[in-house]
């Protein structure tokens, strides 16, 4: 799938991830999709958490190398 922006926050802890992802959505108009790559174990919660408040959709999340890549939607 194609994104608009990588988002690297590998070696970021808790609550690092989210808020670099929330920060970086902040500049995107509705529908702009992000892939962010994290390999902090509380992401798999936090993501699905922070879009599901916040209006955004998770589009999915795979396994990669370092750790774990999330592709997010904007609302």
């Amino acid at each position: 799938m194609d994104y608009d922006e990588d988002i690297d926050a590998l070696g970021m802890l808790c609550p690092l991830p989210v808020l670099k992802l929330r920060k970086r959505l902040m500049g995107h108009e509705t529908g702009a999709v992000v892939r962010l790559l994290a390999d902090d174990p509380a992401a798999v919660i936090d993501v699905p958490h922070f879009c599901n408040e916040q209006g955004h959709v998770l589009l999915e999340h795979s396994d990669i190398a370092q750790g774990r890549a999330y592709l997010v939607r904007k609302g």
